[in-house]
């Protein structure tokens, strides 16, 4: 009798035993999708951004691989590929989902309207994709890349041909809408005795920096870019929103979301930590000293 007995709690103790292995292999583990315009390269600007994204993270308790699954994908500096991309990440459902470019965003929401999308770009609300940035009201939430302060301190900057002089300006847009009508912007420029230019931070202009690079030099014309990747490239120097400290604030957002919080409630922030970088060797083809002062405060100086 006490044989029987014995086997029949053996046996409810191997079930109860079975049952919550089951219920372990049961539970879902969060697929979180990195959509990049850029490549996986170690040393690129992207690759240090999502590997900021990633730390940030770990440091909120959630490791790839153990209770989160990270799936990249590069678009390598080919925008045609971010709707196949994200058309990949949708279709093995991923739970939310991290761009890094307005078209990103759009070709994701165009696939799934519900997908939660963490933005790291440049106008969110210019783009169409939030309502607001105190009121997003919908499935995107995330950082933009501008602030309104912006623009006047990178013209601030970009005055150092004539410290002493006041900070008036004048203004002149040069619309370039393809890669081609770049060099006409400069040439344009030249015409109208433009004395320096100031670069906008779209993709269009990331994607052909080199060629942009190679322009400001040809027609010897300081210029001004928002993002550190045209300095890297010969550019003479860069203002913008630190690029890391936005993925690391990236990762409190989908921290978020995984804890339930809904991308409609959570408010779109601006950057608030700027970069300056500047190219010493640039500022001495063109023949521009640049003062102490401003290499003072400088981030990073390329020499």
């Amino acid at each position: 009798m006490r044989k029987k007995i014995g086997g029949l709690a053996l046996g409810a103790m191997l079930v109860a035993l079975s049952f919550r292995a089951d219920a372990q292999q049961a539970k879902k583990i969060p697929r979180i999708g990195i959509l990049s315009l850029g490549s996986g390269n170690s040393l690129g600007l992207a690759r240090r951004g999502t590997d900021a994204f990633q730390q940030a993270l770990h440091e909120l308790g959630w490791l790839d691989g153990k209770n989160i699954v990270l799936e990249y994908r590069w678009a390598n500096e080919n925008e045609a590929r971010l709707f196949e991309l994200a058309a990949e990440l949708v279709r093995i459902n991923v739970d939310i989902l991290l761009v890094t470019t307005p078209r990103a965003a759009n070709a994701a929401r165009k696939l799934r309207k519900t997908i939660p999308i963490v933005t790291v770009i440049p106008g969110p609300s210019q783009n169409g994709l939030v309502q607001s940035l105190s009121q997003p009201g919908g499935n995107v939430t995330g950082l933009s890349r501008m602030s309104p302060e912006l623009s006047g301190k990178r013209l601030e900057l970009l005055k150092i041909k004539a410290v002493a002089r006041s900070l008036g300006v004048q203004i002149e847009v040069l619309n370039v809408k393809k890669p081609e009508e770049i060099e006409n912007a400069f040439s344009a420029a030249v015409r109208r005795k433009a004395e320096a230019v100031t670069v906008d931070s779209g993709a269009m202009f990331v994607l052909n920096r080199t060629r942009i690079v190679e322009l400001a030099a040809k027609y010897r014309l300081p210029a001004m870019y928002i993002r550190s990747e045209f300095v890297e490239a010969g550019g003479l120097m860069s203002y913008g929103p630190d690029h890391t400290d936005l993925y690391r604030r990236a990762a409190i957002y989908v921290d978020k979301i995984l804890k339930g919080a809904k991308p409609s409630d959570l408010p779109v922030e601006q950057p608030t930590k700027f970069e300056l970088v500047v190219n010493l060797k640039t500022a001495k083809t063109l023949g521009i000293g640049i003062p102490s002062k401003m290499l003072m405060w400088a981030d990073k100086v390329i020499e």
